[in-house]
């Protein structure tokens, strides 16, 4: 019995990680994307309307998602955050054949493509809603628990990074002549894998890692919890951070540092700053797999509070070094195959590094936020989904700073964001409402 008890868990961590992997390649893969409809529509910020439909689907979808995951189960969810992933890659696909005419001078179909966003925005919301509770509650919390959740989420990482890699590396440099019909494969491939997963996922036995009696009361709120209160407002800032940076190394305002005064840099630049954001995640990973290798030994408040000190201070050096205008020579070869020497910003290199900062927080926070809260778990992980909309507001405000005053004033947001998670580390992650029921 033990056995087959130990066999299951297995079973679940495994599905778990590779969900994991999945809900980070479709993560940012709207980002990328996005950045081929800037010209259709005309606008920077228009064209990060992607980014933003993804995530803005938590913002509808959380609540609703833990309470989808009480009646249903682990399993049932995972199988629904699956169909509706392939759905939502299939319609983006569609829209780069669709030609419905245009409404004020913007192509409709642009307006398919961010249905689709927005879909696969709900499968993300779905399936982290899935992941992050059962990988904390199948080991019982605490430490374990966040060292299961950083193991997993160096899959996320590694994936994330791959989606804002695999868009620029297919395409090149974006022009105004770039169809969005040219990312067929990478999303053709996307929505077969999300497919398969459907179905594997239907065979396998998946349990729920605790049992709630379905007469269970609940007299309270998670968010009664102050410090589950507290970060899930953490969650909120922190999306912005972990998508902003990324997106910004691959701004036009650093493309356009990186080609100055080279004849024919574009397409070089692009493929750089697609590799700068890749950059980010692949310390993302490592960061998680240090995490999970020294999670079991270091408390989750301590990490967060070195996490988010050492991450505003690499924040403040890379504003610091590109308004320098410090850069560096780099041999980079283009979309056509031609080796250009471009000027790479120092100081985005410090945004890269904060990858290994932000690697461990998701899951830090989350198991801070949610530790001692018993039976509203599964409530508190359907707020935290709600939150996740951060990741693409926060960007959008960063970007609207950057079109209005400046790229380097657009930082402000993932300063403030960062300094709230130091505070909140240092403050505010204990439990101090030890006098609510929890069983």
């Amino acid at each position: 019995m033990s056995e087959n008890k130990s066999n299951t868990k297995l079973v679940g961590i495994v599905t778990m990680f590779a969900l994991y992997a999945m809900c980070g390649f479709m993560t940012y893969l709207a980002a990328p994307a996005g950045a081929i409809w800037k010209f259709k529509v005309g606008s920077v910020t228009l064209g990060n309307l992607g980014n933003m439909m993804n995530f803005l689907a938590y913002l509808f979808m959380g609540y609703p998602m833990g309470m989808i995951l009480q009646k249903v189960g682990y399993k049932k969810t995972a199988i629904l955050a699956c169909a509706t992933g392939a759905a939502g890659i299939l319609v983006q696909l569609v829209s780069g054949y669709v030609h419905l005419g245009a409404v004020d001078g913007v192509p409709v179909e642009w307006f398919v493509y961010l249905l689709g966003a927005f879909i696969s925005g709900t499968s993300n919301c779905l399936l982290n809603g899935v992941i992050n509770p059962m990988l904390n509650t199948i080991v019982g919390g605490g430490n374990k628990g966040n060292q299961l959740n950083l193991a997993g989420g160096s899959c996320n990482s590694l994936f994330q990074g791959f989606s804002m890699f695999i868009v620029p590396a297919v395409i090149g440099e974006v022009t105004e002549k770039t169809q969005f019909s040219q990312v067929t494969g990478v999303l053709g491939a996307a929505a077969a894998i999300f497919i398969a997963a459907t179905i594997i996922i239907a065979f396998l036995p998946i349990q729920n890692p605790t049992v709630r009696a379905k007469d269970v009361v609940y007299e309270r709120s998670a968010l009664a919890f102050r410090h589950c209160l507290l970060g899930v407002v953490g969650i909120f800032l922190y999306m912005g951070v972990e998508a902003g940076i990324p997106i910004a190394t691959q701004s036009d305002t650093i493309k356009e540092i990186m080609a100055a005064g080279v004849a024919g840099a574009g397409s070089a630049a692009a493929v750089m700053a697609g590799k700068l954001a890749m950059a980010v995640f692949v310390l993302m990973l490592i960061g998680r797999l240090l995490g999970a290798a020294f999670g079991g030994k270091i408390s989750p408040r301590s990490m967060l509070l070195w996490a988010s000190g050492v991450a505003l201070a690499l924040l403040v050096s890379g504003v610091t070094l590109i308004g320098a205008g410090v850069t560096i020579p780099w041999d980079v070869v283009s979309k056509e195959g031609a080796n250009v020497t471009i000027n790479v910003p120092v100081g985005a290199f410090c945004f890269v590094l904060m990858g290994i900062c932000t690697s461990v927080m998701w899951g830090v926070i989350f198991n801070l936020s949610t530790e001692g809260v018993g039976k509203y778990t599964e409530q508190a992980s359907g707020l935290f989904m709600t939150m996740v909309v951060g990741g693409g507001i926060l960007p959008l405000l960063q970007t609207w700073i950057g079109d209005k005053a400046s790229f380097l004033a657009g930082f402000a947001v993932p300063g403030f964001c960062l300094l709230y998670l130091f505070v909140y580390a240092l403050k505010f992650a204990k439990n101090v409402n030890t006098d609510i029921k929890i069983d």
